[in-house]
């Protein structure tokens, strides 16, 4: 029954103003229907000041039209019983009386005082903040999305959390679009109350000489009052309106309340407040000035300085209390020396200025990193082991480093205050250049208050919790083998053979122990082979150890057997794009190769070599250039050894064999071939 109530309240409102429009109300409901007017401008108002952002009170914009078009209601209302029977209720009456001391003078300059507050001021920052914030919101919109999308890839949201954030930031751009258009409201609420008020003076002057023979006198007396009394009426709720819509534009989002956040932020510098409880001391003994209002509010002000001194001493001291009780319950036995000498697999280590960042809020460092773990262990198939978070006093301040098994494997900053735009047109914003850390992109950190500024520019921007995480993704994707413990093969195994017994039971130990499979795991990782299918891989290398135990042909099999999943990371669009060997070239690298304890490598003339590498790098820029992605693809027995060969200058390009690139049906496209002077010459 409430919920049908309250979807029926707003259209029955709707239509009761406009049926307020057409039908004569009596003085007693127009007084009432005033003081509704006044307080429910009052009620908007509170609420817009306690909100803690402005998508909290998403209606507001709606809100706003239907309380202009029940002022204008309310206009024409009064305005039928001015005119009508020189009597418009109790209401306007004491407005038109008693707040204007019965003076048409004194109540025509404060109207004309009101409209200038609300139409100059209030309406006009407001509407010119409302349609900046439209504008802002409206161009940063690609980069939240783009944001959003990161976060996604790298695993710190859920695709939940990813719908929720694009609907806010969908919500958020509607919202100020929809600010934008409600300002105008506003504006023309004040047009329309100064019109109403010249007509209705005009209109009630010319009544009462010509219908009711009042004398000109007479008539400006009683319509004059009567008709600034109905504009004071309806100013002020539009007042309170104007100045709602001002409040809730200029509200950023907070975890508080605007008093609350008010109140802690100028109370935050007792410095402050002490130099101005002195300058009003001061200004108290110049001749002439008041000194008793400039001596309560100076020491007013002072002795609030003075509490917050003591509540600054009071805080410090708690915390050096509860410090030393920290120290002091440490304790030095053999088990905490022996935890303390412990080498974690994975680390990261803060300056003391990022300790903020671990809050052990939803979306803070610790609760990143859980998050990171999951998607790594669906990605890679690998249980990522604990994160280890600590501060350290000897990094330089806002530095962040990443340790695996206590070697430092990346580092970088993440400076407080400050969010990372990356990309081009930021040398108009202030902050420090840098280069971003995982993908090499220009970038630079900016004060989180220029966000907006950055995100007109068309930069990215990111906030400093997803740039730690997102470089220690990196890190932990490419130390991913390291990472692989004989005890996590242990418990992964376990895990195959509850669902797949023969696959372990005729692999370990017979053929191979659980130290071979974890290398051969390890070859994949080293690759970033996912090794999620592990059931298959355990069943691939079963077959090729009955024929040779040789870690690099194990690596190979599974390999082959994980052939359709290795290609679909890998085709771009409709085809697969492969870069080839030349067939002679390719027989005199298979005729180079030679064993050794790290595998098969190529043994060949330091100058070929340099032109085969030359003829590889000029085919792999044809297709960045083109704005593709591409695989170097060979026979077999010569990928281990090509990979080895290039992975120094290129990293990131694929290298495939024919086995794994036909285990599949894929359109193939060749868009490189590589050569020598040899096969050039022949």
């Amino acid at each position: 029954m409430n919920r049908n109530l309250s979807k029926l309240a707003v259209p029955i409102v709707v239509v009761g103003i406009i049926m307020l429009l057409v039908i004569p109300v009596p003085a007693w409901m127009l007084d009432m229907l005033i003081v509704i007017n006044i307080l429910l401008a009052l009620v908007i108002l509170l609420t817009t000041m306690f909100v803690k952002k402005p998508l909290d009170f998403s209606v507001f914009p709606s809100l706003l039209l239907v309380a202009t078009l029940f002022r204008l209601g309310l206009n024409v209302a009064s305005t039928r019983l001015v005119l009508g029977d020189g009597f418009a209720g109790q209401v306007i009456a004491a407005f038109g009386h008693v707040a204007v001391g019965g003076s048409v003078i004194i109540g025509a300059v404060i109207f004309l005082i009101l409209v200038v507050i609300q139409f100059i001021v209030v309406t006009k920052g407001a509407e010119r903040v409302a349609e900046v914030g439209a504008r802002f919101t409206l161009d940063a919109m690609p980069g939240k999305q783009m944001a959003i999308d990161a976060d996604l890839n790298a695993g710190l949201i859920t695709d939940v959390q990813a719908r929720e954030r694009r609907a806010e930031v969908s919500a958020e751009a509607d919202f100020y679009g929809a600010m934008d258009g409600a300002s105008k409201f506003v504006k023309g609420d004040a047009i329309a109350g100064i019109v109403i008020i010249i007509i209705n003076v005009v209109g009630g002057i010319a009544l009462g000489m010509i219908q009711r023979g009042l004398s000109i006198t007479d008539a400006v007396n009683t319509y004059t009052l009567l008709t600034i009394g109905d504009g004071l009426v309806t100013q002020i709720p539009a007042l309170l309106m104007a100045v709602s819509t001002g409040m809730i534009v200029t509200r950023a989002n907070a975890e508080s309340d605007m008093g609350s956040t008010a109140s802690a932020q100028l109370s935050q510098s007792r410095n402050a407040m002490m130099i101005a409880g002195c300058a009003a001391i001061v200004m108290a003994m110049i001749p002439g000035m008041p000194i008793i209002p400039f001596v309560l509010v100076g020491g007013f002000l002072l002795f609030v300085g003075q509490r917050m001194k003591r509540t600054d001493t009071a805080r410090k001291v708690a915390g050096e209390a509860a410090d030393a009780r920290q120290n002091s319950a440490q304790s030095e036995t053999t088990e905490d020396l022996i935890d303390q000498m412990r080498v974690h697999a994975l680390e990261i280590q803060l300056a003391p200025d990022l300790v903020d960042i671990v809050s052990g809020a939803s979306d803070d460092l610790l609760a990143r990193v859980r998050a990171l773990r999951r998607k790594i262990a669906m990605d890679l198939g690998i249980v990522v082991p604990p994160v280890r978070t600590r501060d350290s006093v000897d990094l330089p301040a806002s530095t962040y480093v990443v340790r695996i098994a206590g070697v430092e494997a990346g580092r970088g900053l993440a400076p407080a205050g400050k969010v990372l735009a990356l990309g081009d047109g930021l040398e108009s914003l202030p902050g420090t250049a840098i280069v971003e850390p995982v993908f090499g992109l220009a970038g630079k950190w900016v004060p989180s208050e220029m966000r907006h500024s950055a995100e007109m520019t068309g930069a990215t921007v990111i906030d400093r919790v997803s740039v730690l995480v997102t470089h220690l993704s990196a890190i932990i994707t490419a130390s991913a083998a390291r990472l692989l413990t004989r005890e996590d093969v242990r418990v992964l195994i376990e895990g195959v053979k509850q669902v797949n017994p023969s696959a372990v039971d005729e692999l370990i130990p017979a053929l191979l122990s659980l130290a071979e499979v974890q290398r051969v795991l390890q070859g994949l990782l080293i690759e970033q082979v996912p090794i999620n299918d592990l059931g298959r891989i355990l069943e691939s290398v079963t077959l090729r150890a009955k024929v040779s135990t040789d870690p690099e042909g194990l690596v190979e099999a599974a390999r082959q057997a994980l052939g359709p999943a290795l290609i679909a990371q890998h085709i771009d669009g409709p085809a697969l794009r492969v870069i080839m060997i030349d067939p002679v070239l390719e027989q005199s690298l298979l005729e180079s190769m030679r064993p050794s304890e790290q595998g098969s490598q190529i043994l060949m003339d330091p100058t070929r070599i340099e032109t085969v590498m030359a003829s590889l790098r000029e085919a792999v820029q044809a297709v960045e250039l083109g704005g593709q992605t591409a695989v170097l693809v060979c026979a077999p027995a010569l990928r281990p050894a090509i990979r080895r060969l290039i992975t120094g200058q290129f990293g990131g390009l694929p290298v495939l064999s024919y086995a794994e690139v036909t285990s599949v049906n894929v359109n193939i496209e060749t868009v490189g071939v590589i050569r020598d002077v040899d096969t050039i010459a022949a």
